[in-house]
């Protein structure tokens, strides 16, 4: 007798843009990393998170990372068979490595970008992008009750 076992099919969706290291880029990315994430049919409390983190690192690139008349990288990968959404963002300045901030004082205007980044992100990190830039990506389940707080990174942070 010949019975055959049925397969689950997990997919992964990818998405993936190019955006100008401006301001306006990474309004873009946020905008369309929203989007895309509800066409996917991602719940609406991961979507949230999802979405200030992709403000943050789009920001970051934008402005830390920029190099004149280079583009960063926007990736989404949701994982089905994880339930991870992993959330890539890629520039040209690899020697600026993102840093936890160590002090903040009530005044001070910035440096609390990968604060929010690590309190909403199950995990998150950097790694090189040869030849000469850097990806921070960032990891959020599908079925968690929240963000653990988990990963820093150290390193240097360039302005």
């Amino acid at each position: 007798m010949n019975a055959s076992t049925p397969q689950l099919c997990a997919s992964v969706r990818t998405f993936a843009q190019r955006l100008s290291s401006t301001r306006r880029g990474a309004r873009l990315a946020r905008l369309l990393a929203v989007e895309r994430l509800t066409a996917w049919e991602v719940s609406p409390r991961v979507i949230e998170r999802a979405e200030h983190v992709v403000a943050e690192l789009a920001a970051n690139a934008a402005l830390l990372g920029r190099v004149q008349g280079r583009d960063f990288l926007l990736a989404l990968t949701l994982d089905e068979a994880a339930a991870t959404l992993r959330i890539a963002v890629s520039d040209t300045r690899g020697e600026c490595r993102p840093a936890m901030p160590q002090e903040q004082g009530p005044d001070d205007e910035s440096g609390r970008g990968l604060l929010l980044v690590d309190a909403l992100a199950d995990r998150w990190g950097t790694e090189p992008r040869p030849p000469s830039g850097k990806t921070v990506w960032a990891e959020i389940g599908q079925h968690g009750e929240g963000p653990k707080a988990v990963s820093g990174q150290s390193g240097s942070q360039c302005r």
